[in-house]
């Protein structure tokens, strides 16, 4: 089993934090986390700067970038227009949001999980004339604070529909950290033997304690090819549209998690070069570290 680690960070991070940072520093943040060996990063949202202040500018903060052949910067788009902001740019891959749920969709986007699917559609089309991969997540697919429990039906049944837009990756999203290990598993069934789908990846939160016990099962998975986990370097982030939607799993703590287990990540990250990442972004943003291995340290040696 691989898994490819997804940092979202400068985007996902930060888009709830009260501090918004400006373009030099966000830029800075990535080209940190690029030096400490990250290679694929949701770096910038193409979304109103009237609804996310914290994301504007994406345009800047990419043309600070460098651009290397092994490094992915991912742009968060909701439409045709954004996915059009994003092929002017240093960007090689968008991904869409697709909420599960129309409650969600109502708040986070103003529209339908069909009109949001349109937008999908849309946007994927751009992508791919563009020449950049296009990935969907499904947000609040263990969970919705609005329409509460989500059927798994009701998952399959928007899964199916993104599965026929022709993209290269879904993932699934616990964007308020109310998943279990169980969920992740059948999640998974939905993917194995679709040949619609090339790649799966998973998007956690640790509000209710049970993000890592999720990226440890999906980490598990057998017959589904490299499996990629987004995290975010201290475990800032959340939705500014869904109430107590807190901290992402920690890149630290998840990058602890999976080499100590002996799980192939592509490279070795080192835990101390990237506590100290998470230690200068929580200066910047004038908010903690969410993550524990910034406080607890890195335990040296591996299992045998």
């Amino acid at each position: 089993m691989r898994v490819e680690l997804v940092e979202v960070g400068p985007r996902d991070g930060l888009q709830n934090e009260a501090r918004t940072l400006d373009i030099d520093t966000r830029a800075e943040l990535i080209r940190r986390l690029v030096d400490l060996g990250l290679r694929r990063l949701e770096a910038v949202s193409f979304v109103r700067p009237d609804r996310v202040p914290q994301m504007a500018g994406a345009e800047e903060v990419l043309a600070q970038l460098p651009v290397r052949d092994d490094v992915t910067y991912i742009g968060l788009v909701l439409n045709a227009r954004g996915a059009e902001r994003a092929a002017a740019t240093a960007c090689s891959e968008i991904n869409i949001v697709v909420p599960v749920t129309d409650e969600f969709c109502a708040r986070n986007q103003n529209t339908t999980v069909d009109g949001m699917l349109q937008h999908a559609a849309s946007a994927a089309a751009v992508g791919r004339d563009a020449g950049m991969s296009v990935s969907v997540t499904l947000a609040v697919a263990f969970g919705c604070p609005f329409a509460g429990d989500v059927p798994l039906s009701r998952v399959r049944d928007v899964y199916d529909r993104v599965a026929d837009l022709g993209i290269d990756e879904i993932a699934f999203a616990d964007t308020i950290g109310v998943g279990v290990p169980g969920q992740v598993s059948r999640m998974a069934e939905l993917v194995r033997r679709d040949s619609r789908v090339p790649r799966i990846r998973f998007h956690f939160h640790n509000t209710r304690n049970t993000g890592y016990a999720n990226a440890a099962v999906a980490s598990s998975l057998d017959g589904l090819g490299t499996i990629a986990l987004d995290a975010s370097i201290g475990g800032f982030g959340g939705c500014p549209f869904a109430p107590a939607a807190t901290g992402n799993i920690a890149t630290e703590d998840l990058t602890y998690l999976l080499q100590r287990d002996g799980v192939d990540i592509g490279t070795r990250l080192e835990i101390p070069a990237m506590t100290r990442v998470a230690t200068w972004l929580a200066d910047e943003l004038d908010s903690p570290v969410q993550g524990l291995l910034a406080r607890a340290g890195d335990f040296p040696g591996g299992l045998r």
